[in-house]
């Protein structure tokens, strides 16, 4: 059987930027081993395919794969969807949905730009937490492969949260800390096998281009991904570790992410934070995207 799929590039306003996500309209019949056959033949960081709402009062329902396995959540996939589902419901105007994702339901607040782009934001369905602590810097400087001396930024040092999907955080001196970065498969486990998504999200001050809050990347081998050009659900953990680290006055603080330049697929993603009595009360990730092909899948 046919069946239409979309892919966009996202967090970012130009094709071939971002990162790239795959979208699979017409799921229906296929269980999850036929997905998740069917995310390791696309070999993008996600592939995204779209239900039927069980509620109808919402747009629709998504599941989500790596190329290795299935998340409750993530944030490329989510401004992805949002933005091309807005786009195949037509019109100019910008209009709010909910999707229902493994997580809960996620609302979205989507604005189309042009007949094949847009941008979304959506509310974190979850605040971020804490969950746990990390492997000591030694250990985490051996999987990166950078020294000990690379591993902290002003008086933060490497943390575990998560908004959905868990995440090592690890700060770095400067961009060639973080630009020396990589994977050492050996040593891998020792620092991130604590929970089955082994992930790894750096980050420092010093940024590739002015204006950015902070230049980070994104390791998850154990998930099929090497690298990911963009990560939202890193990044809405991150959200709960800058509260916690940064001590943001009450309001409304809105934040630049750069990501993926190592890769050459350079993307940006917007982190707003709401501070209330000194705590995080809400957050959310937005974000462009930009529709690159469609097509059929044999499936």
């Amino acid at each position: 059987m046919r069946r239409r799929f979309v892919t966009l590039d996202v967090f970012t306003e130009k094709r071939f930027a971002g990162n790239p996500l795959a979208v699979v309209l017409e799921p229906d019949g296929l269980d999850t081993a036929a997905m998740q056959a069917i995310a390791r033949e696309c070999n993008l960081s996600e592939t995204v395919f779209v239900f039927p709402a069980a509620d109808k009062a919402n747009r629709a329902k998504l599941r989500i794969f790596t190329p290795a396995n299935e998340l409750p959540f993530a944030g490329h996939p989510t401004v992805g969807t949002a933005v091309l589902l807005a786009w195949i419901d037509g019109g100019t105007s910008a209009r709010e949905f909910v999707l229902e994702l493994g997580i809960g339901p996620v609302r979205c607040n989507v604005a189309p730009s042009g007949s094949d782009a847009g941008r979304a934001v959506f509310d974190l369905p979850r605040l971020p937490q804490d969950v746990g602590s990390p492997a000591d810097d030694a250990t985490i400087g051996a999987a990166l492969g950078i020294g000990v001396p690379d591993i902290g930024l002003e008086r933060m040092r490497a943390a575990r949260w998560s908004a959905g999907a868990p995440y090592t955080l690890v700060p770095v001196r400067n961009l060639d800390a973080a630009a020396r970065c990589k994977i050492d498969s050996a040593a891998w486990d020792r620092a991130f096998g604590v929970d089955s998504h082994s992930a790894a999200y750096i980050f420092c001050r010093e940024t590739a281009q002015p204006g950015h809050a902070f230049h980070t990347r994104m390791f998850a081998p154990g998930a099929g991904i090497a690298e990911d050009p963009a990560t939202g659900s890193a990044a809405a953990a991150f959200a709960g570790y800058l509260a916690e680290q940064s001590r943001y006055a009450d309001g409304s603080h809105a934040l630049v992410i750069e990501q993926g330049f190592e890769m050459s697929r350079p993307s940006l993603i917007e982190l707003t934070l709401k501070i209330a009595s000194g705590k995080l009360t809400r957050a959310s990730i937005g974000g462009g995207a930009v529709v690159v092909m469609e097509g059929t899948i044999e499936a």
